[in-house]
């Protein structure tokens, strides 16, 4: 199955791509809420998608409805960031804000595979959703500086990982950002 550049786009507001069960390799890996109606349980999905044949929740004229104000209040982390989604998606267009969902991604899929020892998905996957995505770059820069003088090898995934992960909340830190409490 070929997928689009909008099949990423949860109706709720969630972007996929940077979720941690899209970005899995495991056989439970979801291939985002677009694709098949394996998220036929969501009640934001049968409502936006399949009632009205939404692409997201940021079309229909009631949004934020009770619906959705209540998923957020189940979910607060997840559809906060969501609902921002959806607000810059109406403000900006779905073009510009899917090419810097795009951009976040790449930068996840960047960190997990030359990054992860095997712990780290969930928090480059948090850090790709929260942070600017200058931070997360200038923090990868950083974090390469400090392999070479800190002669770590490149062999060495785990201390690499350590490195990046501390180098990136350090830069959040410093930006007023605590991943911790994402």
């Amino acid at each position: 199955m070929t997928q689009t550049k909008n099949d990423l786009i949860g109706a709720c507001g969630i972007y996929c791509g940077l979720c941690t069960r899209y970005q899995s390799r495991a056989k439970s890996r979801c291939i985002g809420c677009k694709v098949t109606e394996m998220h036929s349980w969501c009640s934001i999905w049968n409502c936006c998608v399949k009632k009205y044949g939404f692409e997201t929740c940021a079309e229909c004229r009631e949004y934020p409805c009770e619906r959705y104000k209540r998923r957020l209040a189940k979910y607060p982390a997840d559809l906060k960031t969501a609902q921002e989604n959806l607000d810059e998606l109406k403000e900006s267009g779905l073009d510009n804000w899917l090419k810097g969902q795009r951009e976040r991604r790449l930068l996840v899929e960047n960190l997990l595979d030359n990054y992860n020892d095997g712990r780290s998905m969930s928090f480059y996957c948090k850090a790709c959703v929260v942070l600017p995505v200058d931070v997360i770059n200038n923090a990868i820069e950083e974090a390469r500086e400090k392999f070479v003088s800190n002669k770590i090898s490149d062999s060495d995934i785990k201390a690499k990982a350590k490195l990046v992960k501390s180098t990136i909340q350090d830069l959040a830190l410093k930006s007023g950002i605590d991943l911790k409490s994402h």
